[in-house]
């Protein structure tokens, strides 16, 4: 690594020249619906990170944090989810079983590449599948970063129940919504709209770096978002406490969990600690706190990339 580059995870100016300058590749991975898209940061003779985005985010969400992990000599590659950013969305007809669908779709990449073990960062939706992925396939995750989250239990399954039929009604709405009355706005419009729909989580400037990928143009200088309307319609087939913890105690490799603070609001909070617990009996656990909110990768990557840097450099 050049000398200039040391500690330019840790020091904001260099930490920004990094940001500015390093490159990625945009990658396509065919998928028998249409393809995966994503970016491929750092370099491309070594297997990357695989880097999963949170729910209606893309792989922008990691535009800030890829780089300072790439100057390393770590590639990373960060993947657009089906139906977010520039991936094929699912068939028409077809739901979105979040959790469940990343499974599947990570092992596609994984054979694509003929990978035999995987390293992840997930945030958010991304940390739940990459979670899930080590539960699931257990020999073959080396290690995996969560941010922000720590298992697919973030309801009580009274909630879960309330909202089936809500959510099966939605899920019909959006499919058959015709095109002319999806909304569309201006550039303005659209940021001050994604701005406000993330609630405080992102600054201004992180709500323009997903929208890199998130909105497209359509006539009369206007814009929609990129993402799949059904993706709103979340809610079926979530697992409750019991099957998270169960998937917890199958996980034996490497985890760092990076918790938010305040972060993402949760419903209930005793089960990130339960399930903490859980995971430390048999994989490796590093946990840190940082003050910041649910997207503190996108706003401010300097101040988790020397955490995330030196777990990933202390497990080669």
């Amino acid at each position: 690594m050049p000398e200039e580059m040391e500690n330019a995870a840790v020091n904001g100016q260099d930490a920004n020249k990094v940001i500015s300058t390093m490159k990625y590749q945009e990658i396509t991975i065919p998928v028998p619906w249409g393809h995966i898209s994503g970016k491929w940061w750092g370099p491309t003779d070594k297997q990357p990170i695989l880097a999963i985005h949170g729910w209606q985010d893309n792989a922008g969400t990691f535009d800030m944090l890829a780089p300072l992990i790439a100057v390393e000599g770590i590639p990373v590659l960060c993947v657009d989810l089906p139906g977010h950013g520039h991936s094929s969305p699912f068939p028409t007809g077809m739901y979105y079983y979040l959790f469940w669908d990343g499974l599947q779709i990570v092992s596609r990449i994984k054979t694509h590449y003929k990978w035999s073990k995987l390293r992840f960062i997930g945030h958010s939706l991304g940390g739940i599948i990459s979670f899930m992925y080590a539960s699931s396939f257990p020999d073959e995750v080396e290690s995996f970063t969560c941010i922000d989250i720590a298992s697919p239990a973030v309801v009580s399954p009274s909630s879960v129940v309330d909202k089936i039929g809500r959510t099966v009604s939605q899920f019909l709405k959006y499919e058959t919504l015709p095109k002319e009355l999806q909304p569309s706005y201006d550039y303005e419009e659209m940021v001050n709209t994604a701005v406000a729909g993330y609630n405080g989580s992102c600054t201004r400037e992180a709500v323009e770096i997903l929208l890199k990928r998130g909105m497209r143009p359509v006539a009369g200088n206007k814009y929609v978002f990129t993402r799949d309307l059904r993706l709103k319609a979340m809610g079926l087939a979530m697992i409750g406490i019991d099957e998270a913890m169960a998937m917890a105690k199958r996980i034996t490799c490497r985890v760092l969990n990076i918790r938010c603070e305040p972060g993402m609001k949760l419903a209930n909070p005793e089960y990130y600690e339960m399930v903490m617990e859980e995971l430390a009996k048999n994989a490796t656990l590093e946990r840190h706190t940082v003050p910041g909110m649910h997207h503190l990768h996108l706003n401010d990557a300097a101040s988790i990339a020397p955490i995330v840097i030196d777990f990933l450099q202390a497990g080669k």
